[in-house]
């Protein structure tokens, strides 16, 4: 198949909202604690959510409907379900993101202003843009911020490669303290991302095929895997700067993500020399703008589809209303809630874990049923893929509350 960039953008904007606090964050702090010693850990989550993750892009592709259509017609109670998941969810997860964003905003372009106005000034920016330009313009604009992205992290690897004077250690590890289990299954948990991101982008390929009507499933599928890939490449990146700029350095690094990824900003400075600075500022800033944006796209536009089907009734101005209150509800949590982001946090992050195995059989049931032709139903190959992935989602849910 020819490569046309135009056919990009639903598998782009997915690598725009799993590259984020599980790349920047986690991912730099396997490095720093672990060496390359859990790579066998990023491969093998990424390997086990892959068939569910594109699953979003082929039924969406294959039939001309969301997901969340497929969830209404396996019956109400499924899509209420969702509805209550993400209400209980979008906001945390979009302050949290957000604030990280506005930290790294601080930092780079100047402290004159406080946190918290730029946490105002990035919702209002990315607001402005979803309103004037809707998907078109976020199908545009990821593009952009991914090229950048990806070869600003790619410069801050060579760079570190080139500074260090020491040698790699590839010996793989499994963790063994509570401590250091607790971050595992953090890690694994959120990366590349929840799986109910696999929503999202189906919403974003139904959107791209209103404008490439020659969207095919074939397209998408290409369209997803250069996403995907995209996300594991830079995931890997990310465990080798960890481990190149931090492991056994003796630093103390903040378990708040705004502050460490400042510390990660300032570690490269005094590392690698002033002039690496700008480099690890945009590709830190864009991972976290980047999510910023289609995190603020995605869950008002499925929060609306998701009422317009429970009340079969169409909404012209859903979105704009669910993405004034997430803008709203994000800025009153960082304002009253602060001091409790931590619970919130880890509240959506337990919900995030032990609702994977219910999405990846959801979406699982929904490629293998009626609904999607059976020329795009899973091959023999992606079944037995599809099965072990579900067994080793529900195990390490399991896992991770017989953990807390």
């Amino acid at each position: 198949m020819t490569f046309d960039l135009k056919k990009l953008g639903p598998g782009l904007l997915f690598a725009g909202a799993a590259i984020g606090v599980s790349h920047l964050v986690q991912s730099t702090r396997a490095g720093a604690d672990f060496g390359f010693g859990l790579i066998w850990a990023l491969l093998l989550v990424n390997l086990a959510k892959y068939p569910f993750f594109q699953f979003g892009p082929r039924f969406a592709s294959a039939t001309g409907m969301s997901l969340l259509d497929g969830y209404r017609k396996m019956g109400k109670g499924v899509l209420i379900a969702y509805f209550i998941l993400t209400f209980a969810t979008m906001f945390t997860i979009q302050t949290a993101v957000t604030i990280v964003t506005a930290g790294l905003a601080s930092s780079l372009f100047g402290d004159f202003i406080s946190v918290e106005t730029w946490t105002i000034i990035i919702l209002a920016i990315c607001s402005v843009l979803l309103m004037l330009g809707r998907y078109k313009l976020l199908d545009n604009l990821i593009k952009v911020i991914i090229i950048v992205l990806s070869i600003s992290t790619i410069l801050a690897v060579v760079m570190a490669i080139g500074k260090n004077e020491g040698s790699i250690i590839w010996t793989q590890v499994l963790p063994e303290n509570s401590v250091e289990i607790a971050f595992l299954i953090a890690f694994m948990g959120w990366m590349p991302a929840p799986l109910d991101i696999s929503v999202w982008h189906s919403l974003w390929t139904v959107e791209k095929k209103k404008e490439i009507s020659e969207f095919s499933p074939k397209s998408a599928l290409f369209d997803f895997n250069v996403g995907y890939i995209g996300t594991v490449i830079l995931g890997i990146g990310f465990v080798l700067l960890g481990t190149l700029i931090m492991f056994n350095s003796g630093e103390s690094f903040s378990g708040t993500a705004g502050i460490f990824a400042n510390q990660l900003i300032q570690m490269y400075t005094s590392s690698l020399g002033d002039w690496a600075y700008i480099i690890i500022g945009i590709a830190a800033f864009t991972t976290m703008f980047s999510t910023t944006l289609t995190t603020l796209d995605a869950s008002p536009r499925a929060m609306h589809r998701t009422l317009e089907l429970l009340s079969d009734r169409k909404s012209e101005y859903g979105f704009y209303i669910w993405l004034a209150i997430l803008a709203l509800g994000t800025i009153a949590i960082f304002f009253f809630f602060a001091s409790e982001m931590g619970l919130l946090v880890k509240i959506a992050t337990i919900l995030s874990f032990i609702t994977a195995p219910f999405y990846a059989i959801l979406n699982y049931r929904l490629i293998c049923s009626s609904l999607t032709p059976k020329r795009w139903r899973p091959s023999t190959g992606l079944h037995l893929l599809s099965w072990a992935g579900i067994a080793f989602l529900i195990g390490f849910s399991i896992w991770f509350l017989t953990t807390l």
